[in-house]
């Protein structure tokens, strides 16, 4: 099952997703139960929930989360990006989508499936954990819209990223910035959302960088029609900040991020508010 806060607050029309820290591996993948623990979590967006879930609650910010391993569903993906590697009878080819819906491969290039999955499987998938998680996201949307509390919503896709970039990535040993936010070159919000959140996130004590190496994925694109009033962000968070990319541990100073986060979206949540009051 999909998380959410138990007490939500539309009145401020900000939500949080994050889809990417779920730890548990669905009995449809087998090949992923009993990989170590180094390798299963190569790609997890790992404490992310546990980091952003007290700011969230003390702010009453509604949220959304996943049980669900990333390498089973990837909820950044669509059900269409598959290919040969992955489920039987995908048109596309074999490599085309290694880490698409399915996770074929980690971004260290360690091999997950060992054949392709049926196409059944593949529709059991997308039944058990990405359509719940959508559509908690179209109904927070839907729920927003309904109190007019503003012509505008506004999300925030939150994420972790390896503090250097690999093999597979677009920056292939590049070292990164604490946060980096992304907005589909623009098309996913509007400019001044974009501003807010990158300042909030400097104020608060983080470096940030601004579509690069990330542009944003599929939810980003998908939900962020700003024409539409839906304005959407992805930020992606520096793992070596919290935690160690080796042993996958988190480290005590996970505290600070914590604490830097809560800043950060106080400072949103304050400045949506304002702008919703004089709507």
């Amino acid at each position: 099952m999909s998380q959410t806060t138990s007490e939500q607050s539309f009145e401020v029309p900000l939500f949080i997703t994050i889809p990417h820290s779920g730890e548990r591996v669905p009995p449809q993948t087998p090949w992923l139960q009993s990989l170590p623990e180094t390798i299963l979590m190569s790609d997890v967006d790992r404490y992310v929930d546990v980091l952003y879930r007290p700011a969230l609650e003390a702010l009453n910010i509604p949220y959304q989360t996943t049980e669900w391993h990333r390498y089973a569903v990837d909820l950044n993906r669509q059900p269409e990006d598959i290919d040969a590697s992955s489920v039987q009878g995908a048109t596309r080819p074999a490599g085309a989508h290694a880490d698409g819906y399915h996770w074929v491969m980690t971004k260290n290039e360690v091999q997950l499936m060992p054949h392709p999955m049926s196409f059944e499987t593949h529709q059991e998938l997308t039944h058990l954990i990405y359509d719940p998680f959508h559509q908690k996201i179209r109904d927070f949307y839907q729920q927003f819209k309904k109190t007019k509390t503003s012509r505008a919503v506004y999300h925030i896709d939150a994420h972790s990223m390896p503090s250097l970039g690999t093999r597979m990535h677009k920056d292939p040993g590049e070292l990164r910035a604490d946060i980096v936010i992304s907005d589909c070159l623009g098309k996913s919000c509007s400019s001044q959302f974009r501003d807010l959140v990158i300042a909030a996130y400097v104020t608060a004590g983080f470096k940030v960088g601004y579509n690069w190496p990330y542009v944003g994925g599929k939810v980003t694109e998908q939900y962020g029609r700003p024409q539409l009033g839906q304005h959407v962000l992805q930020v992606e968070l520096n793992r070596s900040l919290y935690m160690d990319e080796v042993s996958k541990k988190i480290k005590q100073e996970h505290v600070k991020v914590q604490n830097k986060i809560l800043k950060a979206l106080t400072t949103i949540k304050s400045e949506l508010a304002k702008i919703s009051e004089h709507i």
